[in-house]
């Protein structure tokens, strides 16, 4: 209606309908019954009733970011506190696609695992969808022990791909020319 956009119930989508409208209403009938009124918009404006979507895309079109919240926290102390971190920046809504991401790591890998991995993830202080991803595929949600640990102070830790200390030994080429030699 010039211009604007307006909802319908999701069982409408694809059937004709009939729109009236006035300077103020905007009213919707399908089959001579009245179905919705919106109030009139601007060009460009949109009005749209959250019952008429979808309940799995409601959270996201309404940027409903303390149901989201509850949602990851649903599934785990460490999800919903990750997800809280996610969020936790000035323009939140912008992050929303990343808590999803998180919310189907637990449909593909199960609570337990991607909370363990969340929980490993808030203890390096490190916040990224992608990484958490990575740890249950690797099997390193737990660290090499289960839980991670913490490394006491003072201890050294053996790089993954170190080399060996006779890797760097220094021959010299006479012994090299004598063994081509000999």
């Amino acid at each position: 209606m010039a211009k604007a956009f307006y909802s319908i119930p999701g069982n409408l989508i694809g059937t004709r309908v009939d729109v009236r409208a006035d300077r103020q209403l905007v009213r919707v009938f399908s089959r001579g019954q009245l179905i919705k009124v919106h109030p009139r918009q601007a060009p460009g404006g949109r009005s749209t009733d959250p019952e008429d979507l979808p309940s799995d895309k409601t959270i996201y079109a309404m940027r409903d970011l303390d149901k989201l919240q509850r949602l990851a926290a649903g599934h785990g102390p460490a999800i919903g506190a990750y997800a809280t971190a996610l969020l936790d920046i000035p323009l939140p809504w912008t992050k929303m696609r990343q808590v999803y991401a998180l919310l189907g790591l637990v449909k593909k890998w199960g609570p337990e695992r991607v909370n363990a991995a969340c929980e490993r993830a808030l203890d390096a202080e490190a916040v990224n969808v992608p990484l958490i991803g990575r740890m249950p595929e690797r099997g390193t949600e737990r660290g090499p022990d289960g839980p991670a640990q913490p490394v006491p102070a003072g201890t050294v830790v053996t790089p993954r791909f170190a080399r060996d200390v006779s890797h760097f030994a220094v021959t010299t080429g006479t012994d090299e020319q004598e063994e081509a030699a000999g």
